[in-house]
């Protein structure tokens, strides 16, 4: 018998190869070859302003809280941990208030599962999940994932959104599921409720499935409206939001959705058993516990992100008016050198591939100090 050369299993040898040349051997869906997997840069700077974390450390009473939660759940880590999460959506759904309770609330491992539990609901194999780009660029892999069609809708030239214009393309195209991002990522615009709306009403009409992706929705500028209010009577309509950005837990990975009690039953027949730890819920639970300890934060954030968007447009710059924790702003030359030279200074930004555009996150008042200092050598300011 001749032993396999350098291969599991196999008669072919692979030395030489280069790892991409490894993966493309593989039997690989179609639709995966030649893809490249989501992420942003993690390098070793001193201000990471590109994936729009809360960059203020998580204050210290939250952190004892969290700590005292982690250890009492480490003492049953033999066994299971709550399914139904129930106390954490509780505590979920007393945060978003809006008359919910625990039924309407759903939870995962971060608004990426979230999602990815929706559309393995409601789309899939000959279904197809529309978007509007420029948006969050995780939203086709979402459909790719789920054997589902994506469809990239439009936006005005401003990159702004109508109630006719998305209204009429839903019902162009009758999506399995449409994703509103509000406010946008990477533009930071909120949407009004009329968009809402128009989009829902067209929905209905094909059996379509509307999620709003309210990610950063605690950054909203005062008397922008969630599309919660909207929610009593709209049995189609899903507010997605997540714990990663305004309660500074990127790395608890805890997102969750409001929607009525049917589509919460709709997402317990895809989820895997037990997926949120103990140790996640017990850490979510916490942190909502000191909720308006961490809003303060969030107060803090939308200062430097005001300021940043003055700053910007007396530049002579043209930053788009900001609902979310980061600012996207054009006007750029040469975005990839902006880009370079900040991160020469240390400061890593968003380049999300627009000409003459870049994203920044809102960080401390030092951090954003650094960004505006540093962007304004570069432009000779």
């Amino acid at each position: 018998m001749i032993p396999p050369q350098n291969g599991v299993g196999g008669s072919t040898s692979t030395a030489g190869l280069s790892r991409s040349e490894r993966l493309a051997r593989l039997p690989l869906r179609e639709e995966l070859r030649g893809q490249e997997p989501y992420g942003a840069p993690q390098l070793p700077v001193w201000a990471m302003l590109n994936v729009n974390e809360t960059t203020y450390d998580v204050p210290a009473d939250v952190v004892d809280a969290i700590t005292k939660e982690v250890r009492h759940a480490a003492q049953t880590l033999n066994r299971y941990p709550d399914r139904e999460f129930t106390r954490l959506r509780e505590k979920l759904a007393e945060y978003l208030a809006h008359g919910l309770t625990a039924e309407h609330i759903w939870a995962a491992n971060g608004s990426n599962e979230i999602m990815q539990h929706i559309l393995q609901a409601f789309a899939g194999p000959g279904r197809s999940v529309m978007a509007f780009p420029p948006t969050y660029s995780m939203y086709p892999l979402y459909a790719r994932g789920t054997y589902s069609r994506y469809i990239a809708g439009t936006r005005g030239e401003d990159f702004t959104q109508g109630a006719e214009d998305v209204a009429r393309q839903i019902r162009e195209h009758r999506p399995d599921v449409v994703i509103l991002c509000s406010p946008n990522n990477p533009t930071g615009t909120a949407l009004g409720l009329d968009v809402v709306e128009a989009a829902y009403d067209a929905a209905v009409e094909g059996g379509t499935m509307v999620v709003v992706d309210e990610a950063y929705g605690e950054f909203r500028q005062s008397g922008t409206p969630s599309a919660l209010e909207l929610l009593p009577g709209r049995e189609r309509l899903i507010v997605s939001r997540t714990m990663s950005k305004a309660f500074a837990l990127a790395g608890g990975r805890l997102g969750y959705l409001a929607a009525a009690e049917e589509v919460t039953d709709a997402l317990r027949l895809v989820r895997l058993p037990y997926h949120l730890s103990a140790i996640t819920q017990a850490a979510a639970e916490a942190a909502l516990d000191h909720s308006e300890a961490l809003m303060a934060n969030v107060e803090r954030i939308k200062t430097q992100r005001d300021r940043i968007v003055d700053t910007l447009t007396r530049y002579g710059l043209s930053p788009a008016p900001s609902d979310a924790n980061f600012v996207f702003f054009g006007g750029l030359e040469d975005e990839k050198a902006a880009w370079q030279h900040l991160l020469d200074d240390g400061i890593l930004i968003r380049d999300v591939g627009i000409p003459g555009h870049l994203r920044v996150t809102a960080g401390t008042e030092a951090e954003t100090t650094a960004f505006l200092e540093s962007l304004a050598r570069h432009l000779g300011r």
